[in-house]
């Protein structure tokens, strides 16, 4: 995705260079102060999209009176859209408001909850999710429909099969593309002396070069930008048949490397770079609450929440991927209390509970009887444990318990974390579903980078 998006940036700014007559140096640098302008708002945290509106159309129309493509705009203006997990505090801030709604259920109230919840997403997110669907079936779609039909007949055939334009085109993206960015990717890991290295193996990049010589938007912007008339047509050939030639060879590349040794695979398709960690502070057995072997080459952790009726739902999960004999799970508190109001005094009782030597058990029954978590029902799960009811209730009410809590929120929050559960393999960020099956596929993927790292020390 990195490689298509920088491709995509540099040839934009070859359209702003290479294709740019005569330069109006006014307009350019009012252009660029308006993207300053629209960058301090965002610096400043202006979250209405109409406020960027007015900023956007004067500085394409700066963009136009300098000479420059206008195209130009939409990759700066991109450049200002963050994209973030949502904060805890703006989550906690709208279930308030949404609180409100459900108190005194206005018109009112609920405008307010509804921009309250978009607000907690990012500028990269909230523009996905207005625009997506305009770009994806409507303004693409018309884009391909209007640059790239070609009347095709044989003796266009046969000029363009020796058309240097044609040719230039085709090889540029079939042989250039996966030279470059593999050649760029060795270059920067040799130079560095491996200090720089690719996340993924060097069959990975490969296939991602090769990958990266179908073209499409761009392509024909450029051409149309270069050409006209026959030139075009051969150029916008060349591009088509490119594509189709790259989609054959990224499959072929990587139908061989499948057909390799599984350890030599694995290295050609993950590599053997030291993965970057999202999970703040590392797990520690003296501290954390700890399920399965110490030596386990996969970590698992959980930042969870016992009222949280996701985390009741992925508890099954969890206890089915715990039947891997070389699987570490760790549970981490993280009770939103906004949302959950008897959340942290569940967590106290599980604190006051590991007190005793059973943690694990209260986890389990907490996370069973998530209808059932006031005080009263948590003295019965001490009393059912057989825990001195005594020591228990003065555990979970001392000030130990909340600081442990308190230093679990803390990491979530270093972490990135904002809601539950969220899971961690081997302290890279798990996103996305959290079924069995998906579960396993990334802790199967994190085992064999393991084994790959432990080869190489």
């Amino acid at each position: 995705m990195t490689v298509s998006v920088v491709d995509d940036v540099v040839a934009l700014i070859v359209i702003a260079v290479a294709y740019t007559e005569d330069i109006q140096v006014m307009p350019l640098l009012l252009a660029i102060a308006i993207f300053a302008a629209t960058f301090l708002l965002r610096v400043f945290r202006v979250r209405s999209g109409y406020a960027y509106l007015p900023f956007g159309i004067a500085m394409w129309g700066a963009m136009l009176a300098s000479g420059i493509d206008p195209v130009v705009c939409g990759l700066a203006l991109g450049l200002t859209a963050a994209a973030y997990t949502p904060a805890r505090g703006d989550l906690e801030q709208a279930s308030d408001v949404f609180r409100s709604f459900r108190e005194q259920p206005t018109p009112e109230l609920a405008r307010f909850a509804r921009v309250s919840l978009v607000q907690t997403l990012s500028p990269n997110d909230r523009l996905q999710r207005t625009y997506q669907g305009w770009s994806s079936y409507l303004i693409v779609p018309l884009f391909g429909l209007a640059n790239a039909g070609i009347a095709i007949d044989a003796g266009f055939l046969r000029q363009a099969v020796t058309s240097p334009v044609t040719l230039g085109v085709f090889f540029a993206y079939v042989l250039g593309k996966p030279i470059a960015v593999t050649g760029t990717a060795a270059l920067v890991s040799r130079l560095s002396r491996g200090r720089i290295r690719p996340g993924v193996g060097w069959a990975s990049v490969l296939g991602g070069g090769t990958i990266a010589g179908m073209g499409f938007t761009v392509s024909f912007l450029i051409a149309a930008l270069a050409f006209e008339g026959p030139l075009l047509a051969e150029a916008k050939l060349g591009v088509l048949t490119a594509a189709v030639v790259a989609s054959v060879l990224t499959w072929a590349e990587f139908r061989i490397t499948f057909l390799l040794p599984k350890p030599r695979r694995a290295v050609a398709l993950l590599g053997d770079a030291d993965q970057l960690t999202d999970l703040i502070p590392e797990v520690d057995e003296e501290r954390d609450h700890v399920r399965g072997p110490s030596g386990a080459s996969v970590t698992l952790v959980e930042y969870g929440d016992f009222q949280c009726p996701y985390c009741g739902r992925a508890e099954p999960v969890v206890r089915e991927l715990l039947t891997d004999a070389d699987l570490r799970y760790v549970w981490r508190n993280l009770p939103l209390t906004d949302v959950h109001p008897q959340a942290q005094l569940a967590a106290q009782a599980a604190e006051a509970a590991g007190a005793q030597g059973k943690f694990w058990e209260m986890h389990d029954l907490l996370l069973a009887h998530q209808d059932a978590l006031r005080i009263v029902d948590l003295l019965g799960y001490a009393r059912e444990l057989a825990l001195d009811e005594e020591r228990f209730h003065s555990d979970m009410m001392c000030q130990a318990a909340t600081d442990r809590i308190a230093a679990d929120v803390d990491s979530a929050d270093l972490s990135g974390v904002s809601g539950t559960p969220t899971f961690f393999i081997n302290g890279r960020r798990h996103y996305g579903a959290y079924d069995v099956d998906t579960l396993k596929e990334a802790i199967r993927l994190a085992r064999v980078r393991a084994r790959i790292a432990e080869r190489h020390r």
